[in-house]
This record gives structure tokens, sequence and C-alpha cells, in this order.
């Protein structure tokens, strides 16, 4: 079509585009439309008449192609709101969700003075516990080299330089180290399960989504040696699948830990659970 001149016309042009494969088409066109013009959404909805910047144009065009194709906004636009600031995204990582804010708001309720965030992807766990406590001592590991290159920017963008990020796997670059307080997001679809293969969800590494056969494997293992890498009075805190709570509970229990306990998200549904380790080191 002829180039829209306006960003008025750009944004019903995008709406239509993607209203076949997008719920969330007109949010999605302008999610694009602002990285690809510079102009806010408030621009655009205040301001329809406004001229499109030179080259704005291709820009959005191509944002809208790869939109159309299925890959999810925040790796078209680079970044994904999170908590109170913006994290950069690229596809080494999964991309933040509002449940993941849940096992925040949760951990801030154990100030604690050695973190451990354990599979950090964006570095979005360990960075709002970072502005939250900048005292606090934090690790964040992670197996994947281009994940912790994508959490090491946020981190300086943000102001988190003190987080010491690790590469490998859960607890083998920490070994002999004790925390006050253990974070973790981990892999928790079982293999057969079809969700990694639909939506947004396609174009997310695999390894951040399935966990193995029974979707619990990694949890598994985080609970298991926990109990090695905690402070007597120490916390773990997991995010997991809504239907896994109990499951997480009783590993929780069987491996030691007491005060078990489940938090609920805005929807009602068991997304995240935590229990104290309070043996003797």
């Amino acid at each position: 079509m002829t180039a829209p001149m306006t960003l008025g016309e750009a944004r019903q042009y995008g709406v239509q585009c993607l209203q076949a494969v997008s719920p969330s088409a007109a949010a999605d066109a302008e999610y694009l439309l602002e990285k690809a013009s510079g102009a806010s959404r408030l621009r655009m909805r205040s301001h329809p008449e406004a001229a499109l910047a030179p080259g704005a144009w291709q820009a959005f065009e191509a944002l809208l192609a790869r939109r159309a194709g299925g890959e999810p906004v925040a790796y078209c636009v680079g970044e994904r709101g999170f908590m109170d600031f913006t994290l950069s995204i690229d596809a080494a990582v999964l991309i933040p969700r509002p449940e993941t804010e849940l096992l925040i708001t949760t951990a801030l309720n154990y100030p604690s003075a050695h973190i451990l965030d354990l599979g950090t992807g964006s570095g979005c766990i360990a960075i709002a516990m970072a502005r939250a406590w900048p005292s606090a001592q934090i690790v964040a590991v992670d197996r994947c080299a281009q994940a912790l290159a994508c959490a090491r920017h946020n981190a300086e963008r943000l102001g988190a330089e003190a987080i010491q990020f690790k590469q490998g796997n859960w607890y083998a670059p920490v070994n002999g180290a004790r925390f006050d307080l253990i974070l973790a997001n981990p892999p928790y679809i079982a293999d057969a399960e079809p969700h990694p293969d639909q939506g947004d969800a396609r174009f997310e590494p695999r390894a951040a989504l399935r966990a193995g056969p029974t979707g619990l494997e990694a949890i598994s293992a985080i609970i298991q040696a926990a109990p090695q890498h905690l402070q007597a009075g120490g916390w773990i805190w997991l995010e997991h699948g809504y239907r896994q709570a109990e499951a997480v509970r009783a590993q929780l229990t069987r491996n030691g830990f007491n005060q078990v306990t489940t938090h609920t998200d805005l929807a009602g549904h068991e997304r995240v659970s935590g229990a104290q380790w309070s043996a003797l080191p």
C-alpha cells in the first residue's frame, strides 16, 4: 500500500494487519509503531494527524511482518515492562510474566542479605531484588551465556551492577556458598504438554519452558539441593505451574522444610510456593 502519512493512518493499518493473528491487535500495533516512529502511544491517540518521522513506515512494516508471523511483541521491540522498570529482551531469554512479579512481591516479605537467583534469564528477579534492597549481596545463575549477557546488560542499564552473574547449572557455580533466600522461576512444563508449541511461546527458548517428562524435574533438583545452600532460617520460593502446587509442597515437606506455603495469583491460581529451612548447617 501507499505509505501512510500520519500516525493515525499507520496505527489503523497496523491493527488491520494484525487482527487475524493477535487478540490484542490494537495494543500490538501501537507498541510496534511506538518502536518504529519514536512517538508515544499517548501521542498516537491525542495527535493522530501528526506526520510519521522519516523512515518510520519502513521500520513499522518490518515489525508488523514479524508480529504477523507470530513473533512476540517483546521480541519485536526488544523490551518488556516488568515491575517498575523496563527490561531489554531477546530470543535467548524467557519473556517476563506477571506470575514472576508475584514471586518477587512474595520474596520481599523476607528481608535478606544474601540472595541467590537460579535461572536468571533476563535478570528480572535479581534486578528487582537489587532495586528493592540495594545493600543485599545477590548472585544470579544461568547456564546460557547469551541469557547472562542479556541479564548483565539489564543490570548495568538499571543500576544493579553489584549483582554477581555466574554461568552454570543451578547450584554448580556457587558450590559451598549459603544464602538467606533462594528464588527460582525454573522450567516447569512437561514434555507432552502442547503449550510451548503454540502462540508466542513457540519463539521462546525451550530450555526455559520444558523441564522433562513430568514438568517437575527442575523444581525437584532445586529443592533437593537447597538445604546445602541455605542458612538456618533461610527461605526458598519457586514459581511453578498452576496445577503443581500440591506436588511442590509435598517435595518441600519431604526434604525437611517447614512453614510450607503457597501464594495465588490474581486469577486465584496457586503459582508460587516456598518454605523455610530451619536445620542447623
